[in-house]
């Protein structure tokens, strides 16, 4: 719903905010009429995905509305990005944290500005915003993070339980392409050139630094938060979706931070839960304005006095790769773990899954690449048909156990565990373990998954290879989830040894052998009766969108601005060869003006042998008709027990 604002907003579509080393950050503000008579807090949301275009039209619903409430609503680009001067070195670099201190205080000692300060944003802005209030600048005095995680490698896009995920090519494959955008000479000048060609003789091969970290070390230890959650001391709103890739964090926060926080868990896949799909969308921008509200202006608004975390506890429902909305109901929970929480431990016996121990005899699991046909995308964004489909064809290719149609209805809300007793014939191994609802019509929906490197099986700082026949002790923890088991229906257990093409394979093709095991539950009992305060239906600004001009080919009308993408994206393996797995994108971008044109051809590719990744790449830049810039890459790394 489109909400008229309470205040006049004044836009300032180009800031500059100038740091320490002479370095200009480019922002875009949004701030109330009369803010420098009566000045009010700032909230930052801090991002390299260009202002200009990349984020301008949901911007516009979020900035203006916050404006208008009474915050002056900053949009700034990292530097290396948009027109921000520089070169971006890579993710969450010690540099981006550093400039975000620079801004924090300048935003501070503006004078519209109370001194206070909000960050706020989803993925990457979920990020920073952690990492920065770890930093504590003194004007930082709450966060809201969404999709986002306190663990770079153990729950981000480019590894999984130590397996290396196809997500993290994806991304690299955007990231690499997104960073050779130029800046708009609309707002630079003439530097436009010389900041571009400096960005793209800087441009990094970012894929091959996060593959020259294989394992959980300093690399990847720097930005995340759970190595150290005490240094955040600032107030703390975490959210996020049961259909997205980053909700793992949100329990984790909540649980281990000390500063004041709460939690919101919706069915949303990675967007904006005022906008986000599956539905139901909420009002997230009041949420928000309780939220600052409370902590930036002393304002009583009741937002504290609630249970510590709300989550949709998601009723079952038929499979798709796509959902409009997911049934259920909103269920809360006033501390994380939950009070007095018991797991319901079920065994894994030849007659099944089982609440009490019984016989089972080995069994040897060596799985066809197929499976992971039906996975859907590691982080859906819910646009399109990202989403786990039916599970049947994946269930049959894995060794499943199950459960007795259920006499009654089951609910879990947290993360369930599988403990297993395994051996492998190969010194590398994988195991994926999926959590299945099974309808009396036998349609299986995907609730929950894990993926372990049985490598890492003692941890991701050191893993040691598998000794061949060797009985091991695992544990595997699956995604956190809120979902209801009907009467009648079965909770089945599926264990697989690829899970292609989420995951990359392993380098030998393995069997593992299933000795004992058992899967622990975090069951909630149902409450009849539980009452909530409401969640308001989604409010925002009004829209400012683009249009498709041709195919392929969009323009932003407000700034006279026409982008055009076209690409392809292709993960390949031929029959049960793992050493055949490749995955391969090529992106062509154009940007225009007038008689300004730029064009930028990317294109990226991995496989492997036994011994390696192979990573090719190349990005060739056109101002108008001349290349002005050509490199390619070609490079081996190593595989690490991976």
């Amino acid at each position: 719903m489109i909400s008229s604002l309470p205040r006049p907003v004044r836009e300032i579509e180009s800031a500059w905010i100038p740091l320490a080393d002479g370095t200009r950050l480019a922002a875009r503000l949004w701030l109330p009429e009369d803010a420098e008579r009566s000045p009010v807090p700032a909230l930052l949301e801090y991002l390299p995905y260009r202002k200009r275009d990349g984020t301008a039209e949901r911007d516009a619903l979020t900035h203006p509305y916050l404006a208008g409430h009474g915050y002056a609503s900053v949009r700034v680009d990292i530097r290396g990005s948009g027109e921000s001067d520089g070169v971006l070195s890579d993710e969450y670099s010690q540099q981006e944290q550093d400039d975000a201190l620079e801004v924090i205080a300048w935003l501070a000692a503006q004078p519209w500005c109370s001194g206070a300060v909000g960050m706020f944003g989803i993925s990457w802005g979920g990020f920073n915003a952690l990492q920065v209030a770890a930093r504590r600048p003194p004007a930082l005095k709450a966060i809201v993070t969404l999709c986002s995680t306190d663990d770079r490698y153990r729950d981000d896009v480019h590894y999984m339980g130590g397996a290396k995920l196809n997500a993290g090519f994806g991304w690299a494959g955007f990231f690499f392409a997104d960073m050779c955008h130029p800046p708009d000479p609309a707002l630079v000048g003439e530097r436009w050139r010389a900041l571009w060609l400096e960005r793209l003789r800087g441009l990094p091969l970012f894929l091959e630094r996060w593959l020259e970290h294989q394992h959980y070390d300093a690399y990847w230890r720097h930005g995340s938060v759970c190595e150290d959650y005490a240094a955040i001391e600032c107030p703390v709103y975490a959210v996020g979706g049961w259909t997205d890739g980053y909700t793992n964090a949100v329990p984790r926060l909540l649980e281990h931070l000390s500063a004041p926080r709460k939690g919101l868990i919706g069915p949303w896949a990675h967007a904006y839960p005022h906008f986000a799909l599956p539905g139901p969308q909420v009002g997230f921008l009041q949420e928000m304005l309780r939220w600052w509200d409370h902590w930036l202006k002393g304002r009583d608004t009741g937002v504290m006095d609630e249970p510590m975390l709300r989550a949709w506890m998601t009723d079952s429902h038929a499979p798709a790769a796509h959902h409009e909305t997911l049934p259920g109901r909103w269920v809360t929970e006033p501390a994380w773990p939950p009070p007095q929480r018991a797991p319901q431990r079920l065994f894994l016996t030849d007659a099944g899954l089982l609440a009490a121990p019984a016989p089972l005899a080995p069994h040897a699991i060596c799985s066809p690449l197929a499976v992971g046909r039906h996975a859907g995308q590691w982080c859906p964004f819910g646009r399109g048909k990202d989403q786990a489909d039916d599970q049947r064809e994946d269930d049959a290719l894995s060794l499943a156990f199950e459960t007795p149609p259920l006499a009654e209805t089951v609910e879990i809300l947290g993360a369930p565990v599988v403990t297993l007793e395994v051996a492998s014939d190969r010194p590398v191994a994988q195991l994926i373990a999926r959590l299945c609802d099974v309808h009396p019509d036998g349609t299986s929906l995907r609730v929950s998954f894990g993926v372990l490197n049985l490598t890492h099986r003692d941890g991701s700082a050191a893993p040691s290879a598998l000794v061949p026949g060797q009985n091991y002790r695992v544990r595997l923890q699956l995604n956190d989830c809120g979902s209801g088991f009907p009467a009648g229906h079965r909770i089945r257990l599926a264990l697989s040894t690829a899970y292609w093409p989420m995951v990359w394979p392993a380098p030998e093709t393995a069997t593992v052998t299933i000795l004992g095991g058992a899967l622990d539950l975090p069951v909630r009992p149902v409450r009849a009766g539980e009452s909530l305060p409401p969640l308001l239906p989604p409010e925002s600004a009004p829209p400012d969108k683009s249009r498709a001009v041709r195919p392929g080919v969009v323009r932003f009308d407000r700034i006279g601005l026409e982008v055009g993408n076209e690409g392809s994206f292709s993960e390949d393996i031929q029959g049960d060869d793992p050493l055949s797995a490749t995955t391969a994108m090529r992106r062509s971008l154009t940007v225009s003006r007038d008689g300004w044109r730029v064009r930028v051809e990317t294109s990226m590719r991995m496989s492997c042998t036994r011994e390696t990744f192979r990573l090719e790449a190349s990005v060739r830049a056109f101002d108008g008709d001349e290349e002005v810039c050509r490199r390619e890459w070609d490079h081996s790394i190593p595989r690490d027990l991976v």
